[in-house]
């Protein structure tokens, strides 16, 4: 079944109540989003040549029309590839030219970004342009019938390789995502709101499938983004708020709360996740905020699924192990199955150590045009997850490390490699290597360690300008420490274990 049945189905449900708001004002009914996703579907589908399982792009920060541009994708029997709008002109066009992306839709702040990456004139549609609106007032479409194992979407994360992998994620991935949301997160219940405070090409967005299943309502912040006065200003006016944040965004919305002594009862629950929650900010947003907290533990490959600690769980003080417990990432979500294995795929006993490994109707069925990738993700029916663990006696999963060295910043994954490898460029940079140290308002920033080659030190305006001109923003270092050499084993592999304890 094509996921795009919800919208369709909530449209004959929920026909008259607010389906889209625009900081607190109500834009759209379910009805009318029903009629503009299926106008600007048969507009992909006519004037823009999409056929289904062609690939569409968004590339856009949060905007009213993220949601339905989604939608409509879907509605067309096409593929989404939401592309997160902080990457580099040229990172964009990588996914781009990997996904074979047919349009592009974006805002028209981004659009200069979008042409930069090469995408031709005509295949580029700009949010609240004349072509825009022509578009979501076309004659309507009915929802395209797809499998459940047809792609619903293109997911591009990536690898300790720092090239981008496309997750595919089925129609089923995605509807067995969204049953897990009501088992095992959090019930939806008349006059719920969403609001997308994190990017909607991310964990955030995909929350909307449950959201429609159930009629909420959809809130983007007119600041588009995360603004902790904002938020609470939206839960007073909006009331019934759910928000998905990293943990980085909670401490901030937490101190803000506890500074202002603001009104938190609009706030229905805070899911958290995308990075560790350290146990002294956990009982800080706890103590001011009360139980609205979900924490879940997924990755593109199990989208928002692999485990959960419930607002129940979260709770329970009582519980003799309570403080371990908080700490976890919670029991298995409902539809999946997950281990804990040791490096020939054998489970290991609870309590000890191994890679997560995740099976189930959320689990990707590959990567995008990358056997190798897949194999080496995929085995034996088992997600590969690439982090380390373990199980306690009754399920409760605890991370400990993140095989794939990953650095989480903001909630945003930065992968040491794609770093490594611009710095490299510059001919006074003979060896380096990234790492990410703790910060109480990032959760994680990256620290590069290099070490200089003929001429000595580069300044570090002109490390900053290279990082710049390849990658986005948020991947730049903030800090460059030169050394004299790098820490390495008897194989030459750099131990970045000695560099994070550099970095405490």
């Amino acid at each position: 079944m094509n996921i795009a049945h919800l919208l369709r189905r909530s449209a004959l449900l929920y026909t008259h109540q607010p389906a889209l708001l625009h900081g607190d004002q109500v834009l759209w009914s379910y009805a009318t989003l029903a009629a503009r996703t299926a106008a600007l579907a048969s507009h992909l589908r006519t004037q823009c040549g999409v056929t289904p399982g062609d690939r569409v792009a968004i590339y856009a920060a949060n905007a009213p029309e993220y949601l339905e541009a989604l939608h409509a994708i879907l509605w067309a029997g096409a593929v989404s590839v939401p592309v997160n709008y902080k990457l580099h002109a040229k990172e964009l066009a990588y996914v781009l030219v990997d996904s074979g992306a047919r349009v592009v839709l974006t805002s028209e702040a981004l659009a200069p970004a979008v042409r930069e990456a090469g995408a031709p004139q005509d295949a580029v549609l700009v949010f609240g342009s004349d072509a825009y609106r022509t578009a979501v007032a076309h004659a309507p479409m009915d929802v395209c019938d797809r499998a459940p194992h047809d792609v619903a979407s293109l997911f591009y994360t990536s690898g300790t390789t720092g090239r981008p992998k496309g997750v595919m994620q089925t129609h089923r991935n995605l509807l067995a995502m969204t049953a897990c949301y009501f088992t095992d997160v959090d019930d939806i219940l008349p006059g719920d709101a969403m609001v997308y405070a994190a990017p909607m090409s991310h964990g955030a967005g995909l929350y909307n499938y449950a959201q429609v299943l159930r009629g909420g309502r959809h809130v983007v912040p007119l600041s588009g983004g995360f603004e902790p006065a904002e938020l609470v200003q939206l839960a007073a006016s909006v009331g019934q708020l759910t928000v998905f944040a990293a943990p980085t965004m909670v401490h901030r919305l937490v101190d803000h709360v506890r500074t202002t002594g603001a009104n938190v009862s609009g706030f229905k629950t805070i899911v958290y996740g995308g990075g560790p929650m350290y146990a002294d900010d956990l009982r800080n947003a706890l103590g001011v905020m009360g139980n609205r907290f979900v924490q879940i533990y997924g990755q593109g490959e199990s989208p928002m699924t692999i485990t959960a600690l419930s607002r129940a769980q979260l709770a329970d003080r009582d519980h003799p192990r309570w403080a371990e417990r908080m700490v976890s990432v919670g029991v298995a979500q409902s539809l999946v199955e997950v281990r804990v294995v040791d490096a020939t795929g054998q489970p290991v006993p609870a309590g000890e150590t191994g890679e997560v490994v995740v099976r189930g109707d959320t689990v990707m069925p590959g990567y995008w045009n990358n056997p190798t990738a897949t194999a080496q993700t995929l085995r034996d029916g088992w997600l590969y997850t690439g982090d380390m663990g373990a199980l306690d006696s009754d399920g409760f999963l605890t991370l400990k490390d993140r095989s794939k060295d990953v650095i989480i910043s903001g909630g945003s994954n930065i992968y040491p490699r794609e770093v490594e490898e611009v710095l490299l460029l510059h001919p006074r940079v003979r060896e380096v290597a990234v790492v990410g140290q703790r910060d109480a308002e990032w959760g994680e920033v990256v620290i590069a360690f290099l070490v200089a080659g003929n001429g000595g030190a580069v300044a570090v305006a002109e490390l900053d300008a290279l990082c710049l001109e390849h990658i986005a923003r948020f991947k730049r270092p903030k800090e460059y420490r030169w050394v004299e050499a790098l820490p390495k084993n008897s194989y030459g592999k750099v131990l970045k274990t000695e560099l994070r304890e550099l970095t405490k």
